[in-house]
């Protein structure tokens, strides 16, 4: 426990963000220093074959210690951290023995932790939390999969009587802009199928995620001075704010749960000249999906017919697809996991992911990845938390799995 939960802390300690705007891979340098770091880590405990590629993903074998042929299965986490909020100078905090009440982030600045409005927090009743200071977020998503997963070969490598076959892990750099699997190497890699250990609560299990599309609408104005601006004014604010109101109010990831897919505005500036938003499309199911792409586009008809044509453009392409159909015809690596978790006293949560995640990519490349829990809430916001008993039972379920495999 105490080797898991140092590996976590330490990892958190470097900012390793990623950055959609770099046009760089990885996109950011602390994501290539942290990559040599782990490198180096995974030499020390004794895997072979460990490498850093020009792109900064790390791969590394633990050689099987079992002469009856088995499938090779992978181990995958990401090390870049969102860029939603600050990675820099991240002060984790443990609360021990949690009682259910109001946890204090940060005295200083009024940041508090509350049940009434994270109501997860009350499945930890008893357990030891790791948290932010509320000045950054956590890192868990991803270190905390990294984590588990190097203490996991360290484990088996100490006690040779656990039986396996060839294990292969990969840390990837940019998951989080959804750039993860850009520069992945499947065939190099060389594995049968894989999990990437990058989900939250304990048990959770996922191998279906939305089909992922992303769009930059840009609405175009005309800046003349205002008191002289009458049937002359164009104001490309105004006219985005209208593209915005056409998407209905209720089809937004804050009224969505489940199944149900969204449009979400991530972002906007504007100025008289030129407004640009950013959005991002989700649907699980891939009729709906295309459908919400078409409905995007017949807005942006609809308002060109008004003020002109030219006057929106959009950029879209397709980010990932629903992985559930490449793991359909593999159904047995998920009902693996399944009894692994079992076995390790957890119940199993079959649940969709409700964001992206590199085996989605990947499972269209060619290695199914399913993706299971690294015991993290609340990701990509200084209300992150961590319970340590959920990262020791992510470590156990991936041992598990590795018996498992025949």
């Amino acid at each position: 426990m105490e080797k898991i939960l140092d590996r976590f802390l330490g990892y958190v300690q470097v900012d390793t963000q990623s950055d959609e705007n770099t046009e760089l891979s990885p996109s950011t340098l602390q994501q290539m220093f942290f990559a040599q770091s782990l490198a180096d880590e995974l030499r020390k405990i004794g895997l072979s074959d460990v490498s850093v590629s020009d792109y900064g993903y790390v791969t590394a074998t633990l050689p099987a210690n079992d002469d009856t042929p088995r499938p090779t299965v992978g181990f995958i986490a990401h090390m870049d951290t969102s860029p939603d909020m600050s990675g820099k100078n991240v002060k984790p905090q443990i609360v021990t023995n949690y009682d259910g009440g109001e946890i204090v982030l940060n005295k200083a600045l009024n940041i508090s932790m509350s049940p009434t409005d994270f109501p997860e927090m009350l499945h930890y009743i008893g357990q030891d939390l790791i948290t932010t200071d509320g000045t950054t977020l956590l890192g868990a998503d991803d270190k905390a999969g990294i984590a588990a997963i190097v203490t996991a070969m360290e484990y088996m490598l100490a006690n040779p009587q656990i039986k396996h076959g060839k294990i292969r892990i990969a840390f990837t750099p940019d998951e989080e802009i959804g750039q993860g699997a850009d520069h992945f190497d499947v065939a190099a890699f060389g594995a049968d199928f894989a999990y990437t250990i990058d989900g939250g609560e304990v048990g959770e299990l996922e191998f279906e995620t939305f089909n992922a599309a992303a769009a930059v609408v840009k609405c175009h104005g005309r800046n003349v001075h205002p008191g002289a601006a009458y049937k002359k004014m164009r104001n490309s604010m105004r006219i985005a704010s209208t593209f915005i109101n056409m998407i209905p109010r209720h089809d937004t990831p804050e009224h969505s749960r489940d199944y149900e897919g969204f449009y979400h505005l991530t972002d906007m500036n504007g100025s008289v000249e030129l407004t640009e938003l950013h959005y991002i499309i989700r649907d699980f199911n891939r009729d709906r999906f295309e459908m919400r792409k078409d409905e995007m586009l017949h807005n942006v008809h609809r308002l060109n017919a008004e003020y002109g044509e030219g006057t929106i453009e959009i950029e879209m392409h397709d980010q990932y697809y629903n992985m559930r159909e490449k793991i359909e015809p593999v159904m047995h690596i998920v009902e693996l996991a399944k009894q692994a978790m079992v076995d390790c006293n957890i119940e199993p949560k079959v649940l969709p992911v409700r964001g992206g995640t590199d085996g989605a990519r990947l499972s269209f490349m060619g290695l199914p990845t399913p993706n299971i829990f690294a015991g993290g809430l609340n990701f990509h916001g200084k209300y992150e938390f961590l319970p340590i008993e959920s990262l020791k039972k992510a470590m156990n379920v991936i041992v598990r799995i590795a018996e498992l495999v025949k």
